[in-house]
């Protein structure tokens, strides 16, 4: 994985200066850098660093005076998080697959496989199945009858991808995820405490006894392209329509997507996000972790939702959110500091109580 710092700037449209023919293997934090490792000082903060590192090349914030640190060549950059996404990928080799596929593996004989896949041990692949060009699908990994997934797709360890789910071209997908499973979708013969609760938000009138039905769930999973999922996130089918996460989409480790859930595109779904079923979430929308969303409503596109939030009710778009329900995120800081001053205020509501309970004792002895 050795790259020149030329290579290394041309591939993050950066500039560069000093020996651009120095060779790195990888990239460190400034102190701990060894000669063949590119330091990452992109801020002022972690230049000392460099000092008591072995670096020869680092990787700097713009105008940085990179002589003065010892350095032999310098790459600089104006946007560090956005450097840090081409840097990682050029130094990441991706999990090992060996080419081919393991002879472990269970794969139905209808199974259509594209050129230069690699399929590790012990997966398993039903009826039906087609799998694009240049997969890497590591090991241990099931994947449903006549489900269908684009080219160049990378699938960690664990996942489960269920029956017809039909996923996009540079697909992602951590340990442990499953796609396709079976939505939380059950009804009473009468009427639930749940339905009446939610129509006349008091008490119920009277308890019954009743078994759950089940609804069985007929529809499946669809995935874009350029999506990637966490580890352990779990995306229900549909009830009839396909449950479908837009192009561009990331969801973070244990995301849940519940059954008819559609969600747009280029979205960023944190950890421990919920989503309950057929609510809408469109295009670019952040959900920081530990958000959760009612059934049923509809959160707009470019909607921001700072962690914790609970959305219960629909969000016009581009609107910034927080709390629990979610309000506007001033509103939140107002209802904060209101809290914050709590006490106090108790304290002089006390102090007043005292004050006239005293000036009326006096007004009645006189």
């Amino acid at each position: 994985m050795s790259q020149t710092i030329e290579q290394i700037a041309k591939a993050l449209e950066a500039t560069a200066e000093g020996d651009l023919s120095i060779a790195v293997t990888g990239a460190s934090e400034p102190a701990s850098a060894t000669p063949d490792q590119l330091a990452l000082a992109m801020s002022e903060k972690y230049a000392e660093g460099l000092r008591s590192g072995q670096a020869r090349a680092a990787l700097l914030w713009e105008g940085a005076d990179w002589r003065s640190y010892g350095l032999e060549a310098a790459i600089f950059v104006t946007r560090p998080r956005l450097a840090m996404a081409g840097l990682s990928k050029a130094f990441d080799p991706g999990p090992v697959v060996a080419p081919g596929i393991h002879p472990s593996c269970v794969i139905d004989p209808s199974v259509e496989i594209g050129e230069g896949t690699a399929i590790g041990p012990f997966t398993v692949i039903g009826k039906g199945v087609t799998i694009g060009p240049n997969a890497r699908i590591v090991g241990q990994v099931t994947i449903a009858e006549e489900a269908r997934i684009g080219a160049d797709a990378l699938i960690y360890p664990g996942a489960r991808i269920g029956a017809r789910v039909v996923i996009g071209d540079r697909f992602i997908c951590q340990p442990g995820a499953v796609i396709g499973s079976d939505g939380f979708s059950f009804v009473t013969p009468e009427p639930s405490g749940v339905e009446e609760i939610r129509t006349t938000l008091e008490q119920r009138t009277e308890i019954t006894e009743q078994k759950w039905t089940r609804i069985h769930s007929l529809g499946t999973v669809e995935i874009g392209d350029d999506v990637e999922i966490g580890a352990n996130a779990c995306i229900d089918r549909g009830t009839v329509r396909a449950t479908a996460i837009g192009s561009g989409s990331k969801l973070d480790n244990m995301v849940h997507i519940g059954h008819n859930v559609q969600v747009g595109e280029d979205c960023l779904l944190c950890g421990q996000v919920g989503i309950a079923g057929s609510t809408k979430i469109g295009d670019r929308v952040v959900l920081a972790g530990q958000c959760g969303v009612s059934d049923n409503i509809i959160v707009g596109d470019d909607v921001i939702a700072a962690g914790g939030t609970n959305i219960y009710t629909n969000v016009p778009k581009g609107r910034t959110i927080w709390g629990s329900p979610a309000v506007k995120m001033e509103t939140q800081l107002e209802i904060n500091k209101s809290l914050r001053r709590l006490p106090r205020l108790f304290g002089q509501i006390a102090e007043l109580r005292e004050t006239v309970t005293k000036l009326t004792q006096k007004g009645g002895t006189e």
